[in-house]
């Protein structure tokens, strides 16, 4: 008898999931899994769901964190913190902050802090941008700072598919008319951080493949001094925004 109620729930869930399924939620929700880069994330409808486009974003930061060793790491926007916790994994020890303005997406970073043991290496910091991390961007260094922050259009939001529009969180994807009005926010923190840093530090953006030159002429215009790149994703669309920036020592 146990075994025939086992069997009778198991195809009650698989039904279940199909139904979500057919209603086109996402099957990461529904799994309450999605993989990233070398590893399982904890996903809800709380974050926003791993792309691999973010695993180039990591490979780009892992590159310069390997060779620069930066003492501080800040991951903005978080989310299921599969980007902090990647380079917890795979970066020189560092100091890494995971900063989201969402609790509830900091509670599945947490989970996932801890599932891959990783709760020890980084600290979740409920904020908004780079708010509390000033003085140690100015005094500290080298600095790293990473970004997958909203930057879906207005127009890309009533164009988008219901499966993405109907369950991730709109906070983690609708970036305002142009798309870049949290990246603005975030490059005018970096611009006044930046003037007063010792060290050189590095940014790492994601953008809309859309977006290449506009978002390139918006990080030149806050960040003169910086070398500013625009790199491609896996199929060769633009999609990572890179600031390299002097320090004064």
């Amino acid at each position: 008898h146990d075994d025939e109620r086992l069997t009778t729930n198991i195809v009650n869930q698989m039904q279940a999931w199909v139904e979500r399924a057919g209603a086109g939620e996402p099957i990461p929700y529904i799994i309450g899994r999605a993989p990233f880069y070398d590893a399982d994330f904890i996903v809800s409808p709380a974050v926003l769901i791993p792309r691999p486009e973010t695993e180039g974003l990591v490979e780009l930061a892992l590159n310069w964190a390997r060779v620069n060793r930066p003492v501080h790491i800040f991951d903005v926007g978080t989310g299921s913190g599969c980007i902090p916790i990647t380079l917890a994994r795979h970066a020189p020890p560092a100091n890494i902050w995971a900063v989201d303005i969402s609790q509830a997406a900091l509670n599945i970073a947490w989970q996932n802090c801890r599932r891959l043991m990783v709760e020890g290496q980084v600290q979740l910091v409920n904020a908004d941008l780079l708010a509390p991390f000033s003085a140690q961007l100015t005094s500290q260094g080298p600095w790293l700072i990473t970004a997958n922050l909203p930057y879906i259009t207005d127009l890309e939001w009533t164009e988008l598919a219901v499966g993405v529009k109907s369950y991730e969180p709109a906070l983690a994807l609708k970036g305002g008319p142009d798309g870049f009005v949290l990246i603005e926010q975030l490059l005018a923190q970096v611009a006044t951080m930046a003037e007063h840093a010792k060290f050189p530090g590095a940014l790492f953006l994601e953008i809309g493949y859309q977006q290449g030159p506009a978002g390139l002429d918006l990080l030149q215009g806050y960040l003169p001094l910086a070398e500013a790149n625009l790199s491609q994703d896996y199929g060769g669309q633009d999609r990572y925004l890179t600031a390299f920036i002097p320090g004064k020592k």
